[in-house]
């Protein structure tokens, strides 16, 4: 039909919008042919007219259905164009949250902002091996597709990430990356999964910055080639980068930043490492403060500096090389720091010794002057001359920047040089897969020439892309025989040519960088004389003269021709350079220069595989001839456009998957979504295009099988064929009469744009009359029931009604007269009650108040009397105080006075001395009174004699004076203190009065107060006299109430206790089981690591050649796997080694020594008189050692430190023997490794020989070590004896040496009188011990006469057990000491009766030397054996001797020999149930009975668990012989056996399960024969019999559960493959209710089975399945409690299965879905039923299927339904609900989708949910498993052997 006919009533198109782009209408009348006018009515209900183009007349594109909307795949929609495909994203991000959908062949991939659960190891485990379409769309679909088709198709892949800045590029590829890691793991042990995803840290910090449109945008291409081996394992990695943004080192725009790792080093300054390269805050550089942004929310730059620095460690960077980056990176901003001044217009100089300079200098080991003066200096060079010439201020900047953005770029080739060699690979690369994360289109208000190169390779991209698409377009049509005409698509190469071609922009850009004077402008004018008017891509601006504008595929954009030669060029100048060079003390820096006379051409790549795209070329100072400098000067674009043609011919080799990335909205909101953005990243990424290309021929394809699901309901019964393709045919050719709108092909149906719309039209136009009729039908017949049920429930309600209306009257009758006879006796009790209560409270009141008033009247009365004695004290205080106060102040003022006239005096005098006059009258007559003082003088001399006579005089009385004044002095001072006591005792005394005082207030408010109180109280007596009264009323009612909250509450405590009872034994039941499953992982993990333990050794064995034939080796696993089982035994195999080593058959008998043997025999006889001797003395020893202990005991404390000695000593022993045992083992190891030559295990080789000496030296060291101990013993004991005297001795010593010290006889006094205190007391208890010394005497004299007739006894018994034979003597001695043992223990209990604390001693130390007797008789018993053997094996060496020297005698002597006797054969006993076989026969055994038994023979003919039961009987004999050699050997060989099968067989469901049956049998018949009671319960007297007796095999019991579980998980893992292909198709895909759910029109990405018979399977196909299961399982006896374990785990796995893919897959998430899974369930639940497993558990394990199936199918509407959803969905997670409201998608267009609204109000209500955030179930979960004793009651006599084993080596016991 034509597309014209579509546009009728009511139906919906799409209209231009300028703020939605498109705007969503409908139509209000249909269209006709020839209108130019549609009128429509929007969304909103606003009509409007909508005039169609008159040139064109083309109609507005038409609206897909709704059931279409939200598809997984673009190319699925009916209506492919602009507006479905953006209608179609939107709703998915918006409604669903999805933000992957298929377009074709590319993933779209919008950013949503947010973190989002979809990354997890459970998602990367369900998409891996699944097929593209199978899944919702996913990175991780992309990436398993590439990986499928690597391994599938042995050619390598890419991936091409594509996107604006922000649109989440880089997290793409890293994510695809992390999925390749974790499916294929590595090849090595050196984690290169972890070192190429460790990549990303390092790169991101130095490659990624924060734009105004990112926080982590990628500022450089890259392209990573992760390699892979022939198994298809990660074994290395390497990348390539492209056009590094270099300008953003020195220059960065508002509200941007630097690159990373810049922030990151100024964010760890404070770092110890770091204070050498004197950072500071990011504000403080010039290089990171530019953007104004050094912050990024929620970023903390230390952190992820120290994940960094990890990456770093890990990629092999090792600290030095680190900091030498940092010290680069450090010097850089420094750099930055670095300022000029200006000297005049051409020249600049930088200020002396400028801080940043210097910085830089010191941290790049150069010299400062150089670098300052090359700085401001540049060097020209002409033919002849070379002179230097200063710059101006800003070409010094520009050179400066010019150097940091070199030195960076130099930084960034070396940090990814060392990536690539850290992921470099020793092993061949046999292929890989390329991630590309590359810019995308970019256009801005000011575009460059970064913008310019970035859209050139986007246009080279998007050419690859759309040849791709029309090849697959193409391949799909052929391959189907469809007509191929060719569809006219866009091609790019135009624009291509304009930029790359001969005189192309590329071309005349770098003839402009050559010319001399070269410039922006005068390129321009190149441009435009060149293209303009002569290219139609190629246009001119109208207001500018510098710039041009080039039409791309995506968009015009407009580049700015200023700054394009300076980047081209990249122009550094190389004298810095070589200043940079001339670093001594920076070998790195060295490192990073090294290539840079190399001049790598661009399209030459590294050792490690990068092109070095970001390459600087430095200007030189003299041109060089030779091709390597024109190589060097090639520029930017060249160098780029040489990279990007080697780039597309990887692609080119490549199987190319493509994901764009679209950003939302530019404000970095979570799930917003911006339709103007979003369809310019549509249009550029060539999404758009892709659709374009599919819709031009047939884009909607649909298989035949789909095709006739879909549109059954168009067709009759008639109509309906055997053959799907010719009834398919029949339906469209009378449904569509053009028949050029479909082709039929090979296997699908190709329909025009717009048929399938029409024919879901026809098929809801049908549906919708047929539901019509079905409502009409049942809503009659529902009326009719309603008021049938209505007319029959009234007249039940009135019978009912009535009659309880007339016992409600009668019962109301009986009541009242009840209630006036209560109410009577109730009112007389109340009364009286309240009268008494009254009058008792009213005495009460009277007699405390009473009381109350007399002992106020007491305290006030006492208060007064103690006031007037205070006041009394105080007051004649206070007047004394006073008193002498005045007194001090009276002499104090004297003093004052007096001293005042005495200074008046001493003053005048001080005058009168210093005047002239006086001085003058002092002169007059001077002369005449020299002459006077002549005289004068001599009769002072007469005087002096005179004087000094009296001054000795004076002396002595003076000195007699100041000894009275000093005494004077001292009783002054003494009355001082007085005094100042005294005036302290005032202070306190006042300080009391203050107090007192405070409480006289305080008594007396309170006085007050209690006053109050008193009135208060009795007010609240009398009120509550009258409260008691009401609530007295009250009491009877709360009384009845409380016996019937008392009973209630019984009630709710007996059911809450209950409840609890039952949670606790829920969640031991769950402990119980975790600790299993703990257990049990550790199992599986333990079996793992052993059987790559086995491979390893089978990889050893395969390289070491084979030995000689001559020599037998031991088998390593028999020995190693004995070693681990045999946990009873202490003989070691390095014991037993030589002696098997020695029966092995060499190519010559050696004869036998006959003195040896003679000499073993004798030692045999020694050994065993020893042994009874050793143990006749071991029984005196500790019978003497005990008695003395006892007598000790009272004396001295217990001697624990010698015990504790000697264990210490013991356990340094094991030590040390441990040591010693594990270096001889790694000189063994290393031995074998060193040499892995034919004759290393021959004997005589070094390996072979340090073997035997070992051996024979840890034997000689193990017996040495047990004589050592047994000495060690003995001496701890005499030590023990000898303590106490030694004590004594040296107390004497010491007393003595005491004495000798005290010389004082005050000393020696006090010394006498305490040694006579001291010879009282140990006289006292000298007697005391005298008496009980004497009591020990007559005691030991008892016990001597007892231990005289106990040996003669021991006599008896010895003479006695050397008539028995060997075996039995053994026994009846320990017979004879238990007895003896018992009867001592009654003897001494009868003693100890009184004393607990001594008879407790006495039974521990008895039963030490029990244990120590134990240990002496074991390793006799074992020397014994060990003997015998040797003398067994001697003995068979000499029978066959003497059988050959026989052979060699000729017949004629053998007549002269006397005829040997013959040997008459006994009559055969009973059979016991045991079963002999020779040692040398336990190979035999082993192979025929587990290695070559086939499982399904002995199933059908003998009976289940007949080998265990063999092997069992076998074991009793061994019992029965009391050889645990022989039990030892036989249950390893059986293990090892076991192993080995299933190692062999593992995968055969058949014989996992046949071993696992009897290996619970041998383990049930280990715990029925124990005898152990618990275990006999079941059993026969006759089974009772049969238990062993010797040996106890609970060690061996738990090796073979250990087994068992590892059989079991075995089990598991080959059910689950077997079941794994049939779960998603028998249980989701098939439709089992045929017509139920339509097959909605699929895409591009349909359902490829990667089986071939994939889409058979069915239900059907897995009950099938799971009868054949239960078959096997019961016909090989398995345990009924087993085998409900193994099917409620195989129900587990499909219900986990099946939940997932129905998790990921929004095409199942339909009501019609649900149906079918609800069905399929029921089907299974009733496969349980009819094997009688309904109790086993399984059927809980599909409940969250069931509450998923469940949820599909409820109401999604109200806010009751979502109550509704979380009381009934308690299996399923907050997640997992969340996740199925979101898929759910309508097959018809009768349902409705689930708002989003509804989603929030589940979330809502869900919130307090405590559950997993993990979305997928754990499908891998093993359940743990259990082997509950199941008993047999089958007679082990009555077991027959049949002969088809091969067994008549062994013999019925």
């Amino acid at each position: 039909m034509a597309v014209s006919e579509l546009y009728t009533k009511y139906a919906r198109v799409w209209i231009p919008d300028p703020e939605e782009v498109w705007k969503s209408a409908e139509l209000l009348k249909d269209y006709k042919q020839g209108d130019k006018v549609i009128q429509l009515r929007l969304e909103e209900g606003k009509e409007l007219e909508y005039c169609l183009d008159p040139k064109t007349k083309e109609l507005p594109p038409l609206r897909n259905p709704d059931i279409l909307v939200g598809e997984n795949d673009l190319t699925a929609l009916s209506y492919l164009h602009e507006p479905a495909v953006l209608h179609n994203l939107k709703v998915r991000f918006i409604d669903s949250k999805l933000i992957y959908t298929y377009c074709g062949i590319v993933l779209v991939a919008i950013n949503p902002y947010e973190q989002l659960p979809i990354y997890g190891e459970d998602i990367i485990n369900a998409y891996s091996g699944q097929n593209m379409g199978d899944m919702d769309p996913h990175i991780f679909a992309v990436a398993e597709e590439a990986y499928k088709q690597m391994a599938r198709d042995e050619r390598n892949q890419s991936i091409i990430v594509s996107g604006e800045s922000g649109a989440g590029k880089t997290v793409s590829a890293k994510y695809a990356m992390r999925y390749f890691a974790t499916v294929s793991g590595s090849a090595s042990e050196a984690n290169v999964e972890e070192k190429v995803l460790a990549s990303n840290p390092i790169m991101e910090s130095i490659g990624n910055a924060k734009t105004t449109r990112n926080d982590n945008s990628s500022r450089f291409g890259k392209y990573i080639e992760i390699g892979f081996d022939k198994r298809y394992r990660i074994i290395g990695a390497n990348m390539r980068t492209y056009l590094l943004e270099k300008s953003r080192v020195v220059f960065q725009a508002e509200e941007e930043r630097n690159y990373h790792i810049f922030y990151q080093l100024c964010a760890s300054a404070a770092l110890p490492e770091f204070k050498t390269l004197r950072l500071g805050n990011a504000n403080y550089f010039h290089y990171t403060k530019q953007g104004g942004s050094p912050v990024i929310d929620g970023i903390d730059d230390a952190k992820e500096m120290v994940h960094t620095r990890q990456a770093c460690t890990l990629l092999g960077i090792n600290d030095l090389y680190q900091m030498g980056i940092f010290r680069i990176l450090a010097g850089i901003l420094h750099l930055g720091n670095v300022g000029f001044t200006s000297r005049d217009a051409d020249s600049c100089t930088i200020p002396h010794k400028h801080e940043p300079l210097a910085i830089f200098c010191d941290l790049m080991g150069v010299e400062y002057q150089e670098m300052s003066h090359w700085l401001c200096h540049r060097k020209l060079a002409t033919a002849s001359e070379t002179y230097i010439k200063p710059i101006s201020k800003l070409q010094a900047i520009n050179a400066r920047d010019a150097l940091a953005k070199h030195i960076y770029a130099k930084l960034f080739n070396w940090i990814v040089d060392h990536v690539n060699k850290a992921l470099h690979s020793t092993i061949k690369q046999h292929s890989f897969i390329g991630v590309l994360d590359i810019y995308g289109f970019e256009t801005f208000e000011i575009n460059s020439f970064e913008q310019f190169c970035i859209n050139y390779a986007n246009e080279k991209l998007q050419q690859q892309f759309n040849m791709h698409v029309f090849k697959l377009e193409q391949e799909e049509y052929m391959k189907e025989q469809i007509p191929w005409t060719l569809i006219d698509f866009y091609d790019n190469q135009p624009c291509i040519n304009l930029i790359e071609a001969k005189l192309g922009i590329l071309d005349l850009l770098d003839e402009e960088c050559k010319m001399p004077k070269g410039s922006d402008d005068s390129w321009a004018q190149k441009l435009y004389n060149t293209h303009l008017k002569k290219c139609a891509l190629f246009e001119k601006p109208r207001m500018s003269n510098k710039a041009f504008i080039i039409q791309h595929f995506a968009d015009k954009v407009e580049y700015q021709c200023e700054g394009f030669l300076e980047k081209n060029k990249d122009t550094v100048y190389e004298e810095q350079i070589k200043v940079l060079k001339s670093s001594k003390k920076f070998k790195m820096l060295l490192e990073l220069f090294q290539d840079e006379e190399k001049a790598l051409s661009p399209t030459s790549a590294t050792p490690s595989g990068r092109t070095l795209l970001s390459r600087t070329a430095v200007k030189p100072a003299k041109a060089k001839p030779g091709q390597a400098s024109k190589e060097h000067k090639k520029t930017v674009g060249h160098q780029f456009r040489n990279s990007l043609h080697l780039l597309m011919e990887t692609l080119n080799a490549t199987t190319p998957h493509y994901v764009r990335c679209i950003k939302p909205n530019d404000f970095k909101f979570p799930f917003t979504f911006d339709e103007k953005r979003a369809v310019q990243q549509l249009r550029a990424c060539g999404v758009l295009e892709t659709i374009r290309i599919s819709a031009a021929g047939f884009p909607s394809r649909w298989t035949y099988q789909e095709f006739f699901s879909r549109y059954r309901v168009l067709m009759k019964q008639k109509d309906v064929l055997s053959d799907r393709k010719q009834t398919c045919k029949n339906l469209l050719e009378n449904l569509i009469l053009n028949k050029d709108k479909y082709q039929f092909g090979k296997t699908k149906i190709f329909f025009r744009a717009g048929q399938v719309a029409y024919l879901e039209k026809i098929r809801a136009d049908k549906l919708r009359v047929a539901c019509i009729r079905i409502q009409k039908t049942i809503r009659g017949w529902l009326m009719r029931k309603k008021y049938l049920r209505m007319r029959k429930a009234a007249i039940t309600i009135q019978r009912y009604v009535r009659g309880y209306q007339a016992r409600c009257y009668a019962k109301f009758l009986r009541r009242t007269r009840a209630a006036i006879i209560i109410q009577k006796f109730q009112r007389m009790y109340v009364v009286r009650k309240r009268y008494h209560l009254m009058r008792a409270a009213t005495i009460m009141l009277q007699s405390l108040l009473r009381g109350y008033i007399a002992r106020n009247k007491y305290q006030r009365m006492l208060r007064e009397h103690k006031a007037i004695i205070i006041q009394k004290h105080v007051r004649g205080w206070l007047a004394r105080v006073c008193y002498h106060r005045s007194l001090k102040a009276i002499v104090y003022l004297q003093c004052c006075y007096r001293r005042m006239m005495a200074k008046r005096e001493l003053k005048k005098l001080k005058i009168e001395a210093r005047s002239v006059e006086r001085y003058k009258k002092l002169n007059i007559g001077m002369e005449n009174k020299i002459m006077q003082l002549q005289r004068k003088v001599d009769e002072q001399n007469k005087d002096y004699k005179s004087l000094l006579e009296k001054l000795t005089n004076l002396e002595t009385t003076y000195n007699t004076e100041t000894e009275k004044l000093r005494s004077d002095v001292e009783r002054l001072r003494v009355s001082e203190e007085e005094a100042k006591n005294a005036t302290n005792r005032v202070n306190t005394l006042q300080e009391e009065i203050t107090r007192l005082r405070k409480e006289l207030h305080q008594t007396q408010s309170e006085k007050k107060t209690i006053e109050e109180w008193a009135d208060k109280y009795k007010q609240e007596t009398e009120q509550l006299v009258s409260e008691l009264k009401e609530q007295n009323t009250l009491l009877k009612k709360e009384k009845e109430e409380l016996n019937r909250l008392i009973h209630d509450q019984a009630k709710e405590m007996t059911e809450t206790m209950e409840k609890k009872l039952v949670e606790e034994t829920k969640q031991l039941e769950l402990d119980l089981n975790d600790e299993r499953l703990r257990y049990q992982n550790l199992l599986n993990e333990f079996s793992r690591l052993e059987e790559r333990y086995e491979d390893l050794k089978d990889e050893v064995n395969l390289m070491v050649s084979i030995p000689k034939p001559g020599h037998k080796r031991t088998d390593s696993t028999h020995s190693s796997n004995e070693s681990e089982y045999t946990f009873s035994s202490e003989i070691t195999e390095t014991e037993d080694l030589p002696l098997r080593m020695e029966q092995e058959p060499s190519e010559k008998k050696a004869p036998l020594d006959m003195s040896l043997f003679l000499k073993l025999q004798k030692r045999v006889t020694e050994l065993e008189q020893e042994k009874q001797s050793l143990q006749d003395e071991l029984d005196r020893k500790e019978e003497q050692a005990l008695r003395t202990k006892t007598r000790e005991e009272e004396e001295r404390p217990p001697m624990r430190g010698a015990e504790l000695e000697y264990e210490s000593l013991k356990r340094q022993e094991l030590e040390s023997e441990n040591k010693k045992l594990k270096n001889e083992l790694n000189e063994l190891q290393k031995a074998l490794l060193e040499k892995s030559s034919p004759e290393v295990t021959a004997p005589g080789a070094p390996a072979y020989r340090v073997l035997l000496e070992q051996l024979t030296s840890v034997s000689e060291e193990l017996e040495v070590r047990k004589e050592e101990v047994l000495i060690l013993r003995s001496q701890l004991v005499s030590q023990k004896e000898a303590i106490q005297p030694k004590n004594t001795m040296t107390d004497s010593t010491i007393l003595l040496e005491d004495v000798q010290k005290m010389k004082d006889k005050g000393e020696i006094a006090q010394a006498y009188i305490g040694l006579k205190e001291t010879n009282r007391l140990l006289e006292s208890q000298l007697q005391s011990q005298k008496k009980s010394h004497d009591n020990e005497l007559e005691a030991l004299r008892g016990e001597i006469q007892s231990l005289k007739e106990e040996n003669n006894r021991q006599q008896q018994l010895l003479a006695q057990n050397l008539q028995l034979p060997p075996e039995a003597r053994i026994e009846a001695s320990l017979q004879h000491e238990i007895t003896r043992l018992t009867n001592e223990n009654l003897f001494y209990e009868e003693l100890y009766a009184d004393d607990p604390m001594k008879y407790q001693s006495y039974r521990i130390s008895l039963y030490k030397r029990m244990i120590d007797l134990m240990e002496q008789l074991e390793k006799q018993d074992k020397t014994v054996r060990k003997l015998k053997k040797q003398l067994k094996v001697f003995a068979k060496k000499i029978g066959e001797l003497e059988v050959g020297q026989m052979e060699n005698i000729s017949p004629g002597q053998i007549i002269d020999e006397p005829i040997r006797p013959v040997n008459i054969p006994r009559k055969e006993k009973d059979f016991q149930g045991m079963l002999e076989y020779k040692k040398d026969d336990e190979p035999k055994l082993v192979k025929y009975l587990i290695l070559d038994l086939k499982p399904r023979g002995v199933a059908v003919n003998l009976i289940p668990g007949l080998p265990a039961y063999i092997l069992f009987m076998c074991v009793r004999h061994a019992d029965y012989l009391n050889d645990d050699q022989k039990v030892r050997s036989l249950l390893t060989s059986t293990i090892n056996g076991i192993k080995k099968v299933l190692k062999k067989r593992g995968d055969d469901f058949e014989t996992v399960s046949f071993w696992l049956s009897n290996t619970c049998r041998f383990l049930h018949c280990l715990k029925q024969y124990s005898g152990e009671e618990g275990f006999m319960k079941h059993n026969t007297p006759r089974q009772n019999e049969h238990c062993l007796t010797n040996f106890d095999l609970a060690e061996y019991r738990q090796v073979l559960s250990d087994l068992a579980i590892q059989i079991y998980q075995q089990l598991i893992r080959v059910l689950e493959n077997i079941l794994q292909p049939m779960i998603v198709s028998g249980m989701l895909e098939h439709e089992t209710i045929q017509g139920v759910s339509g097959v909605k029109p699929p895409g591009l990405r349909k359902r490829t089975s990667s089986i071939a018979d994939e889409g058979t399977y069915t239900l059907d196909s897995i009950i099938r399945q799971l009868n054949t299961f239960h078959f096997v399982m019961c016909q090989h006896g398995m345990d009924p409690e087993l085998i409900k374990q193994v099917i409620k785990q195989t129900f587990y796995i499909t219900g986990a299965v099946t939940l997932n893919n129905l998790l990921l897959r929004k095409d199942m998430c339909s009501w019609s879905k649900g149906m079918q899974i609800r069905y399929n369930v029921s089907q299974l639940e009733e496969w349980l039923r009819d094997k009688n497993l309904m109790n086993s558990g399984a059927k809980e394990t599909l409940e969250p299927l069931i509450q998923a199936a469940q949820l599909l199918q409820v109401k999604k509407k109200t806010d009751e339904d979502a109550e509704a959803i979380c009381s009934m969905c308690n299996a399923l997670t907050t997640a997992q609900i969340v996740k199925v409201l979101n898929l759910y998608t309508p097959v018809n267009e009768f349902e409705e989708r689930v708002s989003i609204s509804f989603i929030r109000t589940i979330q809502m209500r869900l919130r307090d949910r405590k559950d997993s955030p993990q979305l997928l179930m754990d499908a891998k979960h093993i359940f743990p498993v259990t082997f509950p004793f199941n008993p047999s009651s089958l007679a082990l006599e009555t077991i027959q052997i049949p002969a088809s084993l091969g067994l008549a080596f062994i013999s019925r016991v």
